[in-house]
């Protein structure tokens, strides 16, 4: 908080008074989703992470990535013009970001630099249980593994040989880790060895998060999203056929999904789920928007990232409670 020094011009009486005046820092987030001034990047962002309301990274298109320092959105110089689709951290000074043609670029805290990835592969995600242990997935079944030195292929060999574009990993550690694809393919590391489990859906799988090792959840296109209780996954009613692209959420009864209309729509897609039941959240954007990724720092803090349809503007959201 600032001061203002005021003078009173009286003919009783005249003193010096201090009134306090309003910064940007002391203007709270107006409640429910509102979009954030922010760098544009044309052809939207693509994924977001944070390691707290002060320090949460976005990337996208061109190998665009913006940070918010709590106050405001800015550009960083990535090294790459590459597209990127995932973006993780182990801490504010650890963080990774991936896209096409194989590209890793990692953050030290004070700038980005390029990791030598040996592939020309599509990087779509990137999660890790700790700054030696990261993994980066890409199309055709292919996992790299990051072991704090170097990155080198994981090799999956799956049924008939078939191959999957892996969308998304999450795990609770290295020895509790799942990945989701095409064909509704989920797979899962116990530390020693990739299995594939039975999902009950050929829709695709794009977004991966859980609570815990016996309470996960993937969500898709088709309005797909189904939850793992530690033994078997099962399909929830999410009221809706669209896709579904991210997801990230507080608790158990707090998850934000987010996405976009398969037809033309004239809403945004943002579902909520209290624990019971999926519901739609409103949003205050005015054009049609394709969301791609979500996270959070708390109930109350939460960002949703993506773009106009046909890529001419990025849109940042952010949601502060009801």
């Amino acid at each position: 908080m600032l001061f203002t020094l005021v003078l009173c011009a009286s003919t009783v009486s005249c003193m010096n008074k201090t009134v306090p005046t309003t910064t940007s820092e002391d203007i709270p987030n107006p409640p429910g989703w509102t979009e954030q001034d922010s760098p544009n990047v044309s052809g939207g962002l693509n994924a977001i992470w944070g390691s707290s309301s002060s320090d949460v990274f976005t990337v996208g298109n061109a190998g665009a990535i913006i940070h918010y320092d709590g106050r405001e959105w800015k550009s960083m110089a990535s090294g790459t013009s590459s597209p990127l689709y995932g973006v993780w951290g182990s801490s504010p000074s650890d963080v990774f970001a991936v896209g096409q043609s194989g590209t890793i670029v990692h953050y030290n805290g004070k700038e980005w630099s390029q990791m030598q990835s040996n592939t020309t592969g599509y990087f779509s995600s990137v999660w890790g249980s700790s700054q030696s242990d990261v993994y980066a997935v890409f199309g055709g079944s292919f996992i790299q593994h990051y072991d704090g030195k170097t990155w080198s292929n994981l090799s999956i060999s799956l049924p008939g040989n078939q191959s999957v574009f892996i969308s998304s990993i999450w795990g609770t550690s290295s020895s509790d880790i799942f990945t989701v694809g095409s064909g509704g393919t989920i797979l899962h590391y116990d530390g020693n060895a990739w299995s594939i489990m039975n999902s009950g859906t050929s829709y695709q799988l794009q977004g991966l998060w859980g609570t815990s090792s016996s309470d996960v959840f993937a969500v898709g296109s088709g309005g797909t999203i189904l939850r793992y209780d530690g033994n078997a996954w099962s399909s929830m009613d999410s009221g809706t056929t669209d896709l579904q692209k991210g997801i990230w959420g507080s608790s158990p009864s707090d998850i934000f999904v987010v996405g976009f209309y398969s037809a033309t729509g004239s809403a945004d897609i943002i579902l909520h789920y209290d624990g019971r039941t999926w519901s739609n959240m409103t949003t205050d954007t005015e054009v049609y928007t394709l969301f791609n990724g979500v996270w959070g720092n708390s109930p109350s803090d939460v960002f949703a990232v993506g773009g106009t349809q046909g890529g001419a503007k990025s849109i940042i959201l952010h949601y502060a409670g009801e």
